[in-house]
Formats: C-alpha cells, sequence, structure tokens
C-alpha cells in the first residue's frame, strides 16, 4: 500500500474528555475536510481518564482527509497550578508572588513532561519547570 500524503499538521489544546465540534476544533479542523464528530469521539475516549486537564493534540490531516493523532503531555502552567492549588499565575511576576510549590512538585512536574521537552535528564528538565514557576510568579521551596 501507497503512503497517504500529509497535508496538514494541526496543533490544538483541548480539555480533556470534553472536546465539542464547536471552537476551536470546528475552526481547525474544518478548513481541511476532515470528519470532525469522528475526531472528537476518538479524543475524548482517548482522554476519558484525564477529564478536567487540558491536553494538547497534534493532528496530522492527510489527502484523502482522514487523519492520525498524537496526544501531548499538559502544559507545564496547568501542572504547576494544580500543583500550587491556583487558578491563575501572577499578574505581575518578578514583583507579586502568586503562590509556591514544592522542589518534590517540580521534580514531579518535570517526570511527567519530559517526553515533551528538550532535555537529556532529569536536572535539565527541572531546570525548564522552575523558570516557568518563575515567570507564572511561583515560588520554588
Amino acid at each position: 500500500m501507497a503512503k497517504k500524503k500529509l497535508t496538514a499538521i494541526v496543533k490544538i489544546q483541548i480539555p480533556a474528555g470534553k472536546a465539542t465540534p464547536a471552537p476551536p476544533v470546528g475552526t481547525a479542523l474544518g478548513p481541511h475536510g476532515v470528519a470532525i464528530m469522528d475526531f472528537v469521539k476518538q479524543y475524548n475516549a482517548a482522554t476519558e481518564s484525564q477529564v478536567g486537564t487540558i491536553i494538547p493534540v497534534e493532528i496530522s490531516i492527510f489527502e484523502d482527509r482522514t487523519f492520525t493523532f498524537i496526544l501531548k503531555t499538559p502544559p507545564t502552567p496547568v501542572l504547576l497550578r494544580q500543583k500550587a492549588g491556583l487558578d491563575k499565575g501572577s499578574q505581575t511576576p518578578g514583583k507579586a508572588v502568586a503562590g509556591s510549590v514544592t522542589e518534590a512538585d517540580i521534580e514531579e512536574v518535570a517526570k511527567i513532561k519530559m517526553p515533551d521537552l528538550n532535555a537529556f535528564d532529569l536536572e535539565a528538565a527541572k531546570q525548564q519547570v522552575r523558570g516557568t514557576a518563575r515567570s507564572m510568579g511561583l515560588v520554588v521551596k
């Protein structure tokens, strides 16, 4: 069987288990002619165990309007907000402190994010997570 020709790659962030054909899914996939309901059903089935978390997805769309998708790990700020128990980060990072996370929380988030980070070891991944925490106005204790 011949390889299918790739026409587009679409990246969107959707709450796990709660995708609907409404925006952002419909507006992202509609122009490519993909069966939106098929994607929504498959995505919701694949993410039903993580309901409530935002899961980025990378959708590869082929010439014959079929698609495949790859689920990524949740964004680092989302994981850090959950650990700190916050709704959002600081309005003025560097000046106002929004909350704090422990070194153990940083390590846990780094382990979760490791497959999607461009870090060679856990220590480098922890540095990236610390930087994100700092830019959100979180203090690492």
